[in-house]
């Protein structure tokens, strides 16, 4: 079973490394309660993407799906396969000059630096979006973290936990972005995760994504902006 994608099909991660020292592999898992824990006090099941772009494919969604399978009956296959995969990817990285990047959490929010990942491969860049606030500042220097926003309530602990740190935190804005929000400076991150890493304490901007389902959704993790403003570039 071959865990990891090496060939940025996912749009996001195609433009993040497009003109750029990296290559990014990244993974991508079935969510569930237990791989993405805060699902449900964030509310944001329902306009998920696991549906959305290739998910749609039930070659793909089946692919997901026996991934998480091993995850859940045989950690300790799952990652030593995972590892192999990583090493693999980053000697192909470095015959091309380029840098391994990794984002192992596309869909799904695990906390890798507690099975040793990042710390293993310490020359590598691993980066994902998470909703447990708790994380951040607690992984290693190569694993960098963006938090995710909702207006859940049951989930505003997090949002407040999250708001004290210096770390940026992710909003989807549906019908526009604001300039600000938050109290926080808004900018485009759906130019490169890359950059996004690195901006600090903003508001990164997300547009919604996804089918008519996913457009008309009601959840509170997505934000409607009636008011349509013009995205601020990253300085």
């Amino acid at each position: 079973m071959k865990l990891l994608n090496t060939n940025a099909s996912n749009t996001k991660i195609m433009k993040t490394q497009t003109g750029t020292e990296y290559n990014i592999a990244s993974l991508s898992l079935m969510p569930d309660g237990i791989i993405c824990p805060s699902q449900v006090i964030a509310e944001c099941k329902e306009p998920c993407l696991v549906s959305s772009g290739r998910g749609q494919m039930h070659s793909v969604a089946n692919a997901r799906q026996s991934k998480t399978d091993l995850w859940h009956s045989d950690k300790e296959l799952f990652l030593t396969i995972l590892k192999k995969e990583i090493g693999a990817f980053e000697l192909k990285c470095a015959k091309k000059g380029k840098l391994a990047a990794f984002r192992l959490n596309t869909i799904s929010d695990i906390a890798w630096h507690k099975y040793g990942i990042p710390q293993l491969f310490k020359t590598s860049l691993f980066y994902d979006y998470t909703k447990i606030a708790s994380r951040l500042g607690k992984t290693p220097e190569n694993y960098k973290l963006m938090f995710s926003y909702s207006k859940a309530i049951k989930y505003q602990k997090q949002v407040q936990e999250a708001m004290k740190t210096d770390f940026p935190i992710t909003v989807v804005f549906r019908g526009g972005m604001p300039s600000t929000y938050l109290n926080r400076i808004v900018i485009d991150g759906d130019k490169s995760d890359l950059v996004n890493l690195y901006s600090g304490k903003v508001i990164i901007g997300l547009k919604l994504k996804g089918g008519k389902a996913i457009q008309a959704s009601k959840s509170p993790f997505i934000i409607d902006n009636p008011e349509s403003i013009p995205l601020m570039a990253v300085a």
